[in-house]
């Protein structure tokens, strides 16, 4: 066997595989003569058919299969000995003249190579890395909010502007029958508004679900349609009245602190609203850390330049997928994912420059660290030692779940890397502000 590479440019090449008849023959020969011992074929006992006939019958078949496994081994392992960096997968090129019946058998494969780059993170305009901070207006609303959700129901004659409104949607042709809870700040426009003020227990208002809530996605929620079906809906429903209630406010004492945190955990208004903004922020450092890695990710995609075999890339798209596509298909595809296969060249490129590694014990850290968070959800805040390694174990013996953890932790990494070695310079921001200016 010889197997040749021919450099068409920097980004693609030609690998030749010859082939010769002692490369496969013995194997060949092997398995046509465990053939003959099995072989069943009319008017001779079994292990006497003429080896001829077992040939003729079977040889061709054989041929190909042992051919193609040689093939396939070979090219493989001279891709891993040269150490080629290949997009995609080697594509056969095609061979109408192919003579199954000669003993020496040549075949060309072409090769989309990565190109070679370096990765510069220090940007000449720095990027933004925020810090979202909860501010004493966001502390007071979840405070206010607080009371709320744990003060007491008052049921009430007619409904005003601050109470609580139960009743049921119905609308009988889009099947809408659903029971929910609501405030007015969820209303959209004085105009709807006013048919719920002053109404009582047993009153049916009619209303419009176009502009019936600030949000249309509470359709959703109030009104229990598809998400689909949510988008555009132009129907008249009734509500009918059930349940009116104003909500008294907790008392902002011991009592409502220890129902929040547990025991003595936190003693004052102070301490509560100190414990909000911790738990507060680290939420939004999380929002905050995405943003940075979008940022990030973007700077490198428009500013590392390099070039790929587009060419090759598209033919390969034709035959890589489920379906197969023609050659408009798969330019289309292949603009709408050059992006992504840029960055993905990009931060290969950074995990192998600067050796950042997902060990087993990495991924055992946070899979047991997930597991507390699960776990104190659920009240159980101390759990033993080796609850949480048989948990771990049983998480880590599933494969899709460990390439999840993985991906997560070399995401972890890569922050991690930008923050050391990017050009960056920290913002302080409200969360809303940081809500209006990107994604208002």
């Amino acid at each position: 066997m010889n197997i040749t590479r021919e450099n068409i440019d920097a980004l693609n090449a030609v690998v030749k595989v010859d082939i010769a008849k002692d490369d496969y023959n013995g194997k060949v020969e092997k398995i046509l003569t465990d053939y003959r011992k099995t072989a069943n074929i009319p008017g001779f006992r079994k292990g006497h058919v003429p080896m001829s006939m077992v040939k003729k019958q079977y040889g061709k078949a054989v041929l190909v299969d042992e051919v193609n496994k040689i093939l396939q081994e070979s090219l493989n392992t001279y891709l891993a000995e040269e150490k080629l960096n290949v997009l995609g997968n080697p594509l056969p090129k095609p061979q109408d003249d192919l003579n199954w019946d000669a003993e020496d058998f040549s075949f060309e494969f072409e090769l989309g190579l990565s190109p070679e780059f370096e990765v510069n993170l220090k940007s000449k305009k720095a990027i933004t890395q925020y810090n979202i901070v909860a501010d004493d207006k966001m502390l007071n609303d979840q405070v206010e909010h607080l009371r709320k959700q744990y003060g007491t129901l008052v049921p009430q004659e007619a409904m005003s502007q601050d109470d609580e409104i139960t009743g049921t949607f119905a609308n009988e042709e889009k099947a809408i029958d659903n029971t929910a809870t609501l405030t007015l700040d969820k209303i959209k426009g004085k105009t709807n508004a006013k048919k719920f003020v002053g109404a009582k227990v047993g009153d049916v208002i009619t209303l419009k679900t176009k502009g019936l809530f600030n949000n249309d996605h509470d359709l959703m929620t109030f009104l229990k349609v598809a998400h689909e079906d949510a988008h555009g809906l132009e129907v008249e429903v009734t509500f009918t009245v059930t349940e009116i209630n104003t909500r008294e406010l907790a008392n902002l004492d011991q009592e409502l602190f220890d129902k929040l945190f547990g025991k003595d955990a936190v003693t004052s208004v102070d301490e509560l609203k100190e414990k909000i903004k911790e738990d507060s922020e680290k939420q939004f450092a999380q929002q905050g850390d995405q943003k940075l890695l979008n940022d990030v990710t973007e700077y490198l995609v428009e500013n590392t330049t390099f070039d790929l075999p587009s060419v090759f890339l598209q033919k390969w798209m034709q035959t890589a997928g489920e379906q197969p596509m023609d050659a408009d298909q798969a330019k289309e595809e292949y603009e709408k994912s050059e992006k992504s296969m840029r960055y993905q060249l990009i931060e290969g490129k950074l995990i192998a420059d600067h050796k950042l590694q997902v060990t087993f014990d990495d991924l055992k850290a946070n899979a047991k660290e997930m597991i507390k968070v699960q776990m104190a959800q659920f009240g159980q805040l101390d759990p033993a030692e080796k609850e949480l390694d048989d948990i771990a174990a049983r998480i880590l013996s599933n494969k899709d779940e460990v390439k999840r953890l993985s991906e997560q932790l070399m995401s972890t990494k890569l922050l991690e890397l930008y923050k050391a070695e990017a050009n960056l310079k920290v913002k302080e921001i409200t969360y809303d502000e940081f809500v209006k200016e990107f994604y208002s």
